[in-house]
């Protein structure tokens, strides 16, 4: 590419990045500007059946988005689904939040408070009764799990070999192509980031290049590190108590999730 091209290029995108930058301002101000007369004379222009409608539009319309585990955008479910409800948006998405919460046993999570993204979790309790060995999961959340475990047990940073070595000895070769996963490497750095199950992350200062993972997001709000343990201690017959480290960990992060949901 000639440097005249990199030179437009790099203009088009901070124009762009400024456009962004300059819509969500504007987004933002519109929320903040809304008073609570505005609202009540909003709800007073519409029916219930018309909000209870409305509500349902804006849970399918996330639930959709869902499917492939990518954020929700609150610029989208504006854009898309309320619309004209605008002023009513804080009611609209109470009450989303508590339909999927008493109805799917899913809490919608806002991650980025900033730019107001947010992720759908589950917060069902596994079934009594049910073993902690992760059989009943499909293969995809079965080899994110283990790839979890590796992550956590080693102090929630580890390098990117160590990964694909754990796998290895699972029998899935992140270089060749495997039955259930396919491309296993593309699966593990690409949609299961995506995801934000997981964070792959350049480390500075490294040549020839090197990565690392880490716990996204999504897995630290959604995947209990104590039950994790009770997994791994399953798997090496052992009492989690045994990795003091890690399940003081576990139950500081599990006891304090259970105080934020309550």
């Amino acid at each position: 590419m000639s440097q005249r091209k990199k030179s437009v290029s790099a203009s088009q995108n901070k124009t762009q990045r400024r456009s962004q930058a300059s819509l969500n301002e504007d987004e933002e101000a519109s929320f903040s500007q809304v008073s609570s007369s505005q609202v009540q004379r909003a709800r007073e222009n519409f029916t219930s059946d018309q909000i209870d409608r409305k509500v349902a539009e804006v849970v399918q319309f996330i639930l959709i988005k869902d499917q492939k585990k990518m954020p929700i955008r609150r610029a989208d479910i504006v854009k898309h689904v309320i619309k004209d409800y605008k002023l009513l948006y804080t009611d609209i998405i109470n009450r989303v939040c508590r339909t999927f919460e008493q109805v799917f046993g899913l809490k919608l999570v806002e991650t980025d408070p900033k730019n107001h993204i947010y992720i759908l979790i589950n917060k069902l309790d596994p079934i009594q009764g049910e073993p902690v060995s992760m059989r009943s999961v499909n293969p995809k959340k079965g080899l994110l799990f283990v790839i979890l475990s590796v992550i956590f047990m080693k102090g929630g940073v580890i390098k990117e070999n160590l990964v694909w070595n754990s796998l290895k000895k699972l029998r899935v070769d992140p270089g060749e192509k495997h039955d259930e996963f396919g491309d296993v490497k593309k699966v593990v750095t690409d949609e299961f980031v995506r995801q934000k199950y997981l964070e792959y992350v350049k480390i500075p200062h490294t040549e020839p290049v090197e990565y690392e993972f880490r716990w996204g997001l999504r897995s630290e709000k959604e995947v209990s590190k104590l039950k994790m343990l009770e997994f791994v201690g399953e798997l090496f017959e052992q009492d989690p108590q045994s990795w003091t480290q890690q399940f003081r960990e576990a139950s500081t992060v599990d006891s304090s999730s259970q105080r934020t949901s309550s």
